[in-house]
């Protein structure tokens, strides 16, 4: 049987980081809680914004929030990155498995009055230059995210209530002292932070959560992936769906025979990676490759039904 060929090519752990930190806009921020006794070595949680500015996590804190309060004691602190999965992928790996995430540790630093407003135009800039993006988005890529659950949204969404004039918040910086990768199963791959490369901006990842619910909302659209998988990987798969995009590729998680599907016709869920030949410069670009290789797994079908 002809099957299709895709170049396959795992994406490294660094690469891994990076793109739950360009994806992401939320994070879980500790620090040491503090009196005026010092530093109690209890620690304080709350969920925080971020951003990534020439290479360099930017925290927006709610004027409030205690961390504002904990810093001046004592400037360490740890950031906690989930992988933004939601909808059907999120129901199917509860409660076996946790999201990708990456954590982090650092000190926690305020800035300098002057770098305030440069940081803070900055934000403005990026939830602008996305929003507009969305709005300006083809027909096809309008669709995708208009499918996506309501509780699942972009990065400029989720910042958008920052730009309202009501939105009171200090910025922070966060200076990484250590990183590291978690995977699915728990495991831990620490980050070299001379080799490591920040996330820069881009019309892509922000978008990332949106396109991937999106697309496993839409039932003709799983249908296809389930193609991918015997097109270009000749496994007949009972169900799929999509896992996680990026500017090379995609992941897609799909229902697979284990073992002999005659004489034991069990199921689990197995994890694919498809490449694109080059790598996607927006969400435009990465919904264009992902037609054509639906076009290219198709062709395939029919030639090994003998209609092509």
């Amino acid at each position: 049987m002809a099957v299709a060929k895709v170049k396959s090519v795992a994406l490294s752990v660094s690469h891994k980081c990076r793109n739950i930190l360009a994806a992401g806009w939320e994070a879980h921020l500790n620090t040491v809680k503090a009196d005026n006794k010092g530093s109690k070595n209890e620690i304080y949680t709350s969920r925080v914004h971020y951003m990534i500015h020439k290479g360099t996590p930017y925290l927006i804190v709610p004027e409030n929030d205690m961390h504002n309060i904990n810093i001046i004691i004592d400037e360490r602190g740890s950031l906690a990155v989930f992988s933004p999965i939601r909808g059907r992928v999120a129901s199917l790996l509860k409660p076996s498995k946790t999201p990708p995430r990456v954590a982090m540790t650092g000190d926690v630093l305020r800035l300098k009055d002057s770098k305030v407003p440069i940081i803070a135009d900055s934000l403005k800039q990026t939830i602008l230059k996305e929003h507009e993006a969305a709005s300006k988005a083809s027909y096809g890529v309008s669709a995708i995210l208009s499918s996506a659950g309501a509780t699942c949204r972009s990065r400029s969404e989720g910042l958008l209530s920052l730009l309202s004039e009501e939105s009171s918040y200090n910025i922070l910086k966060f200076d990484i002292g250590s990183c590291v990768y978690i995977d699915f199963n728990g495991s831990s791959h620490n980050i070299e932070l001379d080799s490591f490369e920040a996330p820069k901006a881009d019309l892509l990842m922000p978008f990332s959560a949106k396109l991937v619910d999106g697309i496993n909302q839409n039932d003709s659209r799983r249908r296809a992936l389930v193609m991918f998988c015997f097109a270009y990987f000749n496994v007949i798969a009972r169900s799929a769906v999509m896992l996680s995009i990026d500017h090379h590729g995609f992941d897609v998680l799909a229902k697979v025979p284990q073992g002999d599907i005659l004489t034991n016709p069990q199921y689990h869920w197995k994890e694919f990676r498809f490449t694109f030949k080059e790598p996607a410069k927006d969400a435009e670009d990465f919904c264009r490759m992902l037609v054509g290789l639906e076009e290219e797994g198709l062709q395939t079908v029919k030639s090994c039904s003998g209609y092509g």
